[in-house]
């Protein structure tokens, strides 16, 4: 039976329980738990270093309010991009591929930066809908337009995060696939098509990484203009 291109985006299931719960739960038992010693192993002290470096990086134009969601910010950070690594492993399923769980993540956290700056400085957060020195005449339509873009910005997180994802792993479905057709009646072409296969998955690699620290790093824009 042939399968389409899209089959490898759809949710597994098994006895009609969907596995998408198990995929998203795996990624946590992947890393080890920190200890209280003063000596850790050479893992550990490698994750401490990158998260303790991520989170000075992430906070560093936040002022103290906003320290607040360090935790949240690198475990979202972290989670992603295990999420994303462990989606380039063969028969594997990438819950970020998934528009609905994407969007599950920007809305609720777009929404508390929002619902944060209209608490704490109301007059800050509505002039951002009007800049100062607007024309007259122009106020309705710049009010219209800043208030879309600003409820466009939760889309654009997740269908930057899905679309990037789901282009990566399209273009390598149909490379291999054209690298494993070519080889038995064009072997040079084939081997050359499996080099920029290889290239290309170094690139997807770091598409993973680089898509969940844009994700992070604009909901952080988004709460530095809100407190």
């Amino acid at each position: 039976m042939m399968l389409s291109f899209f089959d490898q985006f759809m949710s597994p299931t098994y006895l009609g329980i969907p596995l998408i719960a198990l995929a998203i739960s795996l990624p946590w038992i992947l890393y080890p738990t920190p200890s209280n010693r003063w000596l850790n192993n050479r893992l550990l002290t490698l994750q401490g270093w990158f998260i303790n470096r991520f989170t000075q990086q992430l906070l560093l134009p936040l002022n103290v309010g906003g320290h607040k969601w360090a935790t949240m910010f690198t475990s979202l950070m972290i989670f992603l991009i295990t999420i994303n690594m462990l989606g380039l492993l063969p028969y594997t399923f990438t819950p970020t591929t998934q528009l609905s769980l994407n969007m599950g993540f920007a809305v609720p956290l777009w929404l508390a930066t929002v619902i944060i700056g209209m608490r704490n400085q109301p007059t800050h957060a509505l002039g951002h809908l009007l800049p100062e020195g607007t024309p007259t005449l122009l106020i309705p339509v710049l009010i219209i337009i800043e208030t879309i873009s600003l409820f466009i910005r939760p889309l654009a997180l997740g269908v930057r995060l899905t679309a990037n994802l789901t282009a990566g792993h399209l273009l390598i479905q149909l490379i291999a696939t054209a690298a494993f057709v070519l080889l038995p009646l064009m072997p040079t072409v084939a081997i050359l098509t499996a080099t920029l296969l290889f290239l290309l998955t170094l690139l997807e690699v770091a598409v993973a990484m680089i898509q969940a620290y844009v994700f992070v790093l604009l909901l952080s824009l988004y709460l530095q203009e809100n407190v």
